[in-house]
């Protein structure tokens, strides 16, 4: 036998990834946040809020700086995190709502790994044939006033059974309204309130509210966690902390600034993963599904997603960054992208459609209906669902109107009006501008930037069948036609209309 031959032997047998057996494919837990700014947990540089358990998994594995969803809206959100494709090609693109029939899902593919693919809490994904999800029970929306939210004692099964297990836990918190935890951790007058805020008693209170759901979520992971130690899986478990979307005050929840759109996540895989390490690799949660089934040894450009992209391929839209959370690289992707629909959500406008595209750089924002006014739960006059304050039944609006009444400069006044008015376009330089309230579109010295961040905001919404305007207007067929969403009582009476 000719040494070459031995040695392309020797390759194949031991760089390949390992192919595991049944017994031994690795466990698999996406711990999910709701409604939380990234960077509003002691990993991530916030020194008031007390996440324990947060800390303790980035200190046993790695954190992402830079992980981005594409819609800061709940059902979007998880939807895209769970096909691995983006919300308009998927067409769950509004909140509340549903994927395209045949839009296959985590569950089909890790099922047919052999997984128990189970979800305890808060679902916002359907329909039920994308998702075949064991689901443990749960609420979709914490009031507070019944109890706990999810019976951690409902995974024990899943979790010990024979079965490797791919386990979403995905509680409410901090969602609003702001009812659980214990707020005299944080009294409000002792905050320090960031600077992407105005400081108003309301924005003390509700901070104050916010933190104290952030410690009580963050008291669930240690639980759930201890859960998989005490069944002596932990040594074989993937244990994934994400804070889905930014939270709901302004610039974040719906919209496409990072604090609408940047997330937490991290990762630890014991004897896989260096701990204490970080990456600035840029990711999206697109390409989570992908990445997960490489590290269990499968070939995620093998799995046909059940629909098309424009080009007529039937992949993930997202890719493997297997290699960045091994140490390996520290470099993904060029860009992340944006889509936001206000049409259908609650108080939303009749249509805002924005779309964006981000780099390590620059942030490139459109607003396709510039013209008109950024509506939502927080804005509208009209607004009906109260905010739970420390207690207080307070109309969101009054947390906006608060920022308006209460800026300290000119300068402070104009960046708060852009919640509500803003231009065509808009473009942040993010080195120099993080929390982006500088826009500077217009500004001489930028116009190639812009054209190269425009252009490929133009290709990416190609590849996925986006109109624009044209795609925002069918934004409520998407949504649950049956009546019985929770949502329903809240829409406009067009939206109610035009269904």
């Amino acid at each position: 036998m000719k040494p070459l031959f031995l040695i392309s032997i020797f390759y194949i047998l031991f760089s390949c990834k390992p192919n595991y057996q049944n017994n031994q494919l690795p466990n698999i837990l996406i711990f999910l946040g709701d409604d939380m700014n990234w960077n509003d947990c002691q990993p991530y540089g916030n020194k008031i809020v007390k996440t324990p358990n947060i800390e303790k998994l980035a200190n046993e594995g790695i954190s992402f700086d830079n992980m981005f969803t594409s819609t800061a809206m709940c059902a979007p959100s998880r939807q895209q995190l769970m096909t691995g494709i983006y919300p308009v090609r998927s067409g769950a693109f509004p909140n509340h709502s549903n994927v395209f029939d045949g839009v296959k899902s985590f569950a089909h593919h890790f099922k047919n790994l052999g997984y128990e693919v189970a979800l305890i809490g808060k679902k916002h994904y359907g329909p039920k044939d994308s998702f075949p999800i064991n689901y443990l029970g749960g609420v979709q929306h914490d009031t507070g006033f019944s109890g706990s939210d999810i019976d951690l004692n409902k995974i024990k099964p899943v979790i010990n059974g024979n079965k490797p297990f791919f386990l979403i836990v995905a509680q409410n918190q901090p969602h609003t309204p702001w009812n659980r935890g214990e707020f005299e951790l944080y009294p409000p007058q002792t905050l320090e309130v960031p600077e992407y805020m105005v400081d108003t008693d309301i924005t003390r209170k509700g901070l104050s509210s916010y933190y104290s759901e952030i410690t009580y979520m963050d008291s669930l992971l240690g639980k759930t966690l201890k859960i998989i130690n005490d069944s002596s899986k932990t040594q074989n478990t993937i244990s994934i902390f994400t804070s889905e979307q930014g939270y709901f005050y302004p610039f974040g929840k719906w919209t496409c600034y990072d604090l609408g759109l940047k997330t937490a996540f991290i990762v630890k895989w014991p004897g896989k993963i260096k701990p204490k390490t970080r990456t600035s690799a840029i990711t999206q949660y697109v390409d989570i599904i992908p990445t997960l089934i490489d590290a269990v040894g499968e070939d995620p450009s093998k799995i046909n997603v059940g629909i098309s992209d424009s080009k007529g391929l039937t992949g993930f839209d997202g890719k493997s960054f297997l290699d960045v959370m091994l140490g390996e690289k520290n470099y993904h992707r060029d860009y992340t992208y944006g889509v936001q629909t206000t049409r259908g959500i609650i108080n939303g406008s009749e249509s805002y459609p924005i779309r964006s595209v981000r780099s390590e750089k620059y942030k490139y924002i459109l607003n396709l209906n510039y013209d008109e006014k950024f509506y939502n739960i927080l804005t509208a006059e009209d607004s009906i669902r109260p905010s739970f304050l420390r207690g207080e039944k307070i109309p969101p609006m009054e947390i906006y109107k608060s920022w308006v009444n209460n800026t300290k400069t000119e300068k402070q006044l104009r960046w708060v009006k852009t919640y509500l008015k803003r231009p065509f376009e808009e473009l942040y330089d993010l080195k120099n501008d993080p929390y982006e309230k500088n826009n500077i579109a217009n500004q001489p010295g930028f116009e190639e930037v812009k054209k190269q961040m425009k252009n490929e905001l133009k290709v990416w919404m190609m590849q996925q069948g986006d109109m624009g305007v044209e795609t925002e207007m069918k934004a409520i067929s998407r949504q649950d036609r049956t009546g019985k969403g929770p949502w329903l009582p809240y829409l406009t009476k067009n939206q109610k209309l035009n269904r």
